[in-house]
């Protein structure tokens, strides 16, 4: 490789420069230096790459831009690489509202997940392989529709706002939910639905299905979201093109109510899908029939208990009023029998009382009323007349006690002495006064 010598001669002085009254200090000048240069740089490479192979501009650009498309196909490979059908290549670019630009992009996999270095990496991708120049150059037909449709996907996803409007309807990425008659996995195969449909979500992060080990609160809180989910989706993108001209402003305004009126129906059809989403899912999941076996279980056991308890209290209730209606009667019984007994005491009282009083009155009889011979009428009447003073006067166990010594007495002095000491004993406990007795003074 040639050297070259550079000597460059220092500039000259300026004819008024004074070096006492400048306040610049110079070092010393240094002598010129020859230095060896080597050509480099992208255009020498450039250069030396066309002389070593022969080849003209047009024909090392061409060399060039294939191997560029190789490379950047061979970067990444594993990550974005999709066949591209013939039916997507044949995509008309007007009708670029209905083609799926992730499709277009390679990114049919990723969808709404694609980061923005994916786009990117699969546009220049794209761009490299579909550019109507290098078809040009390899002898293709001048065909730069698909090219058109690459690029107003990039447009759209490149765009925050309308990536956010196109994945609102883009149907690539929503997942069926499984028949009602599916066998599989129903926590896998919901699964899959609701993370799809968790993209539209304001609220994030979005519960998880779970599986058949989840608890009851974390199902209610998943079922909870989905029945209060609060989602962003719009309608947009479906919406009809407005004219730009401003003179058929009436038409513009027509159709601006007509895009507002269809969003707003798609809104509501979605909600209601969601829904019944929701509730079939609901009614597919076993875990809701578990738990609702438990509660149902614990609800038995608290009737069960509830039901022990109250015929445990009704059981205590008869036996104790069993007890008090046998203490009741046991107590009627007896009261029964000490009426009786008392009712047989007070006849046998009162028949001893009566006794007691023909023993009174037989006594005095007995003794012919104390006289020899035939007692008048009017004795007898004194004599009978005092004995049932005596009798009045007298309670019924003094009563019974001088009924027992008349009946031991013998002869009318001692029957006489008996009741003169009787009614001795009434005065002078004052129950009987001695001037009232006549033949039974002491």
């Amino acid at each position: 490789m040639a050297s070259v010598k550079i000597s460059k001669p220092l500039p000259a002085l300026p004819a008024d420069w004074n070096s006492e009254s400048s306040f610049i200090v110079h070092a010393p000048l240094s002598p010129a230096v020859h230095r060896n240069l080597s050509p480099a740089g992208p255009h020498f490479l450039a250069h030396a790459r066309r002389k070593r192979h022969s080849r003209t501009f047009s024909e090392d650009d061409r060399i060039q831009a294939q191997q560029n498309v190789k490379n950047v196909e061979d970067e990444d490979a594993s990550e974005i690489s999709e066949a591209e059908s013939p039916l997507l290549l044949s995509r008309d670019p007007k009708d670029w509202k209905n083609q799926d630009h992730y499709a277009v992009l390679g990114l049919s996999k990723y969808r709404y997940k694609a980061t923005d270095e994916q786009i990117k990496k699969a546009h220049r991708k794209k761009v490299l392989k579909h550019h109507p120049d290098k078809k040009a150059a390899v002898g293709a037909v001048d065909d730069d529709s698909f090219f058109k449709c690459i690029q107003k996907a990039m447009e759209v996803l490149s765009d925050p706002v309308k990536r956010r409007q196109f994945d609102s309807v883009d149907e690539g990425a929503n997942r069926d939910p499984p028949s009602k008659k599916s066998k599989g996995n129903f926590y896998k195969g919901w699964g899959l639905v609701f993370e799809s449909e968790g993209r539209f979500s304001r609220k994030q992060p979005v519960p998880k299905l779970g599986d058949d080990k989840s608890t009851k609160a974390d199902v209610e809180e998943f079922y909870n979201f989905w029945y209060n989910f609060d989602s962003w989706r719009t309608f947009e993108y479906l919406d009809e093109e407005v004219p730009d001209d401003n003179e058929n402003r009436d038409q513009k305004r027509y159709i601006q109510r007509k895009n507002n009126a269809s969003r707003a129906k798609r809104k509501t059809e979605d909600t209601a899908r969601l829904r019944k989403l929701v509730d079939d899912a609901l009614s597919l999941d076993t875990r809701i029939k578990k738990f609702r076996e438990e509660e149902k279980k614990l609800r038995n056991a608290k009737k069960d208990a509830r039901e022990a308890e109250e015929k445990r209290l009704a059981e205590e209730a008869r036996i104790k009023a069993e007890e008090e209606k046998k203490r009741k009667e046991e107590e009627e019984a007896r009261e029964k029998a000490q009426k009786a007994d008392s009712k047989k005491a007070k006849e046998a009282a009162k028949n001893a009382v009566k006794k007691n009083r023909r023993v009174l009155k037989g006594s005095v009889k007995d003794v012919n009323y104390f006289v020899s011979g035939n007692a008048t009428p009017a004795l007898i009447d004194s004599v009978l007349g005092e004995v049932d003073l005596v009798i009045a006067k007298i309670d019924n166990e003094d009563l019974q006690t001088l009924a027992k010594s008349l009946s031991a007495a013998k002869g009318a002095d001692a029957v006489k002495s008996t009741w003169v000491e009787a009614v001795g004993e009434l005065v002078k406990k004052g129950s009987a006064k001695a001037e009232d007795f006549k033949v039974f003074a002491a």
